[in-house]
């Protein structure tokens, strides 16, 4: 599973890096080869004025095709990132089910 980080406006870290996959690939560990790749993107809504403006939005490809795709907003970056990936693998989870009924 490839993971691709982009950030808008927002400073990507090595650290902001590290939690992003790290929070990923906990949550999809389970799913193996049914996603090719995460696509998340990291955007400061607002800029410098602050507030409840810190997106994170994620899209998984799964394979053999099919997307599934999430977005948090959230005052604090960091939640949004770990909301993102708990939503993401539910989401997954009904996706994948939804398959195998057909």
């Amino acid at each position: 599973m490839r993971i691709g980080i982009r950030g808008r406006h927002i400073e990507l870290t090595e650290a902001l890096l590290a939690h992003v996959e790290r929070r990923l690939r906990f949550a999809l560990s389970r799913f193996g080869q049914k996603i090719r790749q995460v696509a998340v993107q990291l955007t400061d809504l607002n800029g410098p004025r602050g507030g409840v403006d810190k997106q994170c939005r994620v899209t998984a490809t799964l394979s053999p095709s099919g997307r599934v795709m999430v977005e948090e907003i959230d005052a604090a970056l960091h939640t949004a990132i770990d909301r993102a990936a708990e939503r993401l693998e539910r989401s997954v989870v009904r996706e994948l089910e939804r398959r195998r009924e057909t």
